[in-house]
């Protein structure tokens, strides 16, 4: 079993980056509750634990605390802001709960230490937090301070606990990797020795442990996610495994045709393809609200799925391309409610009631692991690559009501996008490029006509994780081909519009 970094998430926004931080170095971790007990961690290859940071005060009723026992299990812990506030007063140290926020960069001045080995004694680091630790016990020594925070980087001799004021796993603070490079290497001992590799031929065994001699049923829809687990499975377990493709037909140009040559033509799966596209759009006719929209497509989905997968008698598992980020969000004990801006995009994921007993092998990936991991399976850079596409498919971007006409006019456009978009030489670094059918027509001239015709808005973004975005400023004359291609060549349509918006306050989809 590889060696292992246990993070507990305290609620800081950064908890997921201080995984990836540690995921680049080749050292396999995991995001626990911080009520994560010393017991529960004793029986794993632990190398070391990471306190995160968190919005709270330490003095706060109710303020998520830890167990002191996790201090004397023999590894190396790390606190950051909240995870260090909370270890120092368990530690006999004074924290007091300041009136305002330090926010932003901070120069510190950095005692010789192997925490700091490769990096000058003076440099800049990013600093987030209200609280902040104002008298040490003698136990402890100083080895960093800016010039309002005396304490901004700290060690406990008796047990070797680090405690930092400042985040080293955001790019605000520019020799952050190194500081948790020299972590897990100079302090925890890390070998660095986990790969994608090694987790394939892990996740593999561990499904036929699982699975035994039973069959699998997987929903494909042909994004990288959902392939990925196709493509494991069937490494796994071969024809035990079926996939079921819907094709409700809000689907792109040629989808599902391309997704079955791929994996039933090339790869040779099992893969058994339910054409319900009368059924979807017979249930979305007249209908205009978004989330009315989503929730006749999500319902209809599981309708059809069920459907199909009883007929494939002897089905005892589900497969699903969950990912790290939706464990970590269901999780966490720390929070409350959040507004529902919408229903997730994702229809895929399907309801425990259908009766199957789950298999996730990618619940403990990234994204980007995800990709590196299809790559390694063999997939092609076509699916490996593809942007994310919403789960309601066409319906969310032909606003207003979803008819067969305007799904046609929509496909033909969005296909000019998607053909000019991969011809620009920074098309990986685009999250989303997709147009969306407006529902308003007018006026244009054509052949020396009058016309009154459709608007097209072309949406491209860029982005790490979907949660934040920002629009792409691709050269004009890119912007000037994908415009006059849509007007010559989709019928009814004579306008392009650009959405220069950002997320927030808009959102990527425009339903």
């Amino acid at each position: 079993m590889a060696e292992f970094i246990a993070i507990l998430d305290f609620g800081s926004q950064y908890t997921q980056l201080i995984a990836r931080r540690v995921r680049e170095n080749r050292v396999y971790c995991e995001i626990l509750p911080y009520n994560t007990t010393a017991n529960d961690l004793r029986d794993r290859p632990l190398k070391g634990i990471i306190l995160s940071g968190g919005p709270a005060s330490v003095y706060d009723d109710g303020a998520p605390d830890m167990d002191p026992e996790l201090l004397s299990l023999g590894v190396p812990v790390l606190g950051i802001c909240y995870g260090m506030q909370l270890a120092c007063r368990q530690l006999g140290s004074e924290v007091v709960a300041s009136t305002s926020r330090e926010y932003g960069a901070a120069a510190i001045r950095l005692a010789e230490t192997s925490l700091f080995q490769g990096i000058s004694n003076q440099t800049t680091v990013w600093m987030s937090h209200g609280d902040r630790v104002t008298q040490l016990s003698d136990a402890f020594e100083t080895i960093g301070e800016t010039e309002s925070c005396p304490y901004a980087a700290v060690v406990h001799r008796p047990t070797g606990f680090i405690g930092l004021q400042f985040h080293p796993e955001v790019t605000h603070t520019p020799e952050g990797k190194t500081i948790l490079n020299n972590y897990l290497y100079q302090i925890c001992g890390c070998s660095g020795d986990w790969t994608l590799s090694d987790f394939i031929s892990n996740q593999i065994d561990a499904v036929r442990e699982q699975v035994q001699g039973q069959s699998v049923v997987c929903g494909l829809s042909g994004g990288v996610d959902s392939s990925v687990v196709a493509l494991l499975l069937h490494r796994a377990i071969g024809k035990q495994l079926h996939c079921i493709l819907v094709d409700n037909g809000l689907l792109r140009n040629g989808e599902s045709e391309q997704v079955i040559n791929t994996f039933q033509n090339h790869f040779h799966l099992n893969v058994h393809l339910v054409n319900a596209q009368e059924r979807f759009l017979d249930n979305l006719r007249g209908v205009t609200d978004p989330e009315e929209k989503r929730k006749r497509i999500g319902s209809d989905f599981v309708e059809v799925f069920r459907e199909k997968a009883e007929e494939l008698e002897g089905l005892h598992f589900l497969a699903q391309g969950t990912l790290y980020p939706d464990i970590i969000e269901s999780i966490s004990p720390i929070g409350g409610p959040s507004a529902t801006i919408k229903s997730h995009h994702n229809v895929g994921g399907l309801p425990e009631e259908l009766g199957f007993e789950l298999i996730e092998p990618l619940r403990y990936l990234f994204k980007d692991e995800v990709r590196v991991m299809g790559t390694e399976l063999g997939l092609p850079d076509q699916i490996v690559y593809r942007q994310p596409f919403p789960g309601p498919g066409m319906a969310v971007r032909v606003l207003g009501e979803v008819t067969p006409e305007r799904l046609a006019i929509l496909r033909d456009a969005d296909q000019i996008v998607q053909e000019e978009i991969e011809s620009f030489e920074f098309y990986r670094e685009i999250w989303q490029s997709f147009a969306v059918l407006l529902p308003i027509q007018t006026v244009g001239v054509m052949g020396d006509k009058r016309t009154y015709e459709h608007v097209i808005a072309l949406r491209i973004v860029e982005s790490t994780d979907g949660m934040t975005a920002n629009w792409v400023e691709l050269p004009r004359d890119l912007l000037a081909d994908i415009a006059n291609r849509i007007c010559n060549e989709v019928n009814g349509v004579n306008r392009v519009v650009l959405d220069v918006s950002s997320k927030p306050p808009s959102t990527i989809e425009w339903e």
